[in-house]
């Protein structure tokens, strides 16, 4: 697994070791695995952003960034005598060659429908084999609350329990809206909570239909305003005035030139 400089991925294994072992980092020594876990979830996150920024040096350097944090783990789970790095590409060998029967076996899969179809009936059957579990309880916790809505939302659809028609979704939508108006005017803190959650739930629902990814979708929203933001602070700071006392009329322009600014 060595690359055109030479190094390879033992070279981090023993890197990885050095830092545990006994003349190693004090710090690195301490981590555990339930530890590790805000590390590579923000390591996966920064791997999304600079895929989404498109720096070729970027994405390399954050992958890197996130490998280091799965050798780190797999390093933990080997001093505690659960499983190994090997262990771990071993057993996705297995498993990736199992669930591309197309490839790998006799069956045929043509388009990306097909391929998805096995791989949906294969993961079915490796259920089977495993523990008995409720239809939902698979969906991992630790997923960020969007993307999770978005799988239970699937896995229930493919059950059979979804809507028919897009226009359904957005009646819900309206109903859930109404709710919320209602809880809002009633001052109901908790009904407040509840029916939020009820919309965001709906609309996850509206983006599956229309085969937006809600997470995605919100993330770019989140860089646009940022980076609209960002220009309302610059030229109110160039003027020689100050973000948190500028009137609220001024900033409502700035943002408009923002929104024009893209356009040109």
């Amino acid at each position: 697994m060595k690359d055109k400089n030479g190094k390879s991925l033992n070279s981090l294994i023993a890197l990885m070791e050095r830092l545990r072992g006994p003349r190693g980092c004090p710090w690195d020594r301490e981590q555990t695995l339930k530890s590790l876990t805000p590390f590579i979830i923000e390591e996966a996150y920064e791997v999304v952003s600079a895929i989404d920024s498109g720096s070729t040096a970027s994405i390399q350097e954050e992958l890197g960034d996130l490998l280091f944090q799965i050798i780190f783990a797999c390093q933990i789970a080997k001093e505690e005598g659960r499983f190994d790095i090997a262990g771990v590409m071993d057993g996705t060998v297995e498993k990736m060659v199992r669930r591309h029967p197309h490839v790998f076996g006799d069956k045929k899969a043509s388009t990306s429908e097909e391929v998805l179809k096995h791989w949906a009936e294969i993961k079915k059957e490796e259920k089977k084999s495993s523990e008995k579990k409720q239809y939902l309880s698979d969906v991992p916790e630790a997923m960020p609350a969007l993307l999770r809505a978005q799988k239970v939302s699937q896995k229930a659809a493919k059950a059979g329990f979804d809507w028919k028609e897009i226009d359904e979704v957005l009646n819900k939508l309206k109903e859930e809206t109404d709710e919320f108006k209602k809880a809002l005017r009633d001052k109901d803190a908790a009904g407040m909570e509840e029916e939020l959650g009820d919309m965001l739930f709906t609309i996850v629902n509206v983006g599956r239909f229309v085969d937006v990814n809600p997470e995605d979708a919100l993330r770019k929203t989140i860089g646009k305003f940022m980076s609209r933001f960002h220009y309302v602070e610059k030229i109110i700071t160039q003027k020689g005035g100050d973000l948190s006392s500028a009137p609220m009329e001024e900033m409502e322009r700035l943002w408009e030139e923002s929104k024009l600014r893209k356009k040109e």
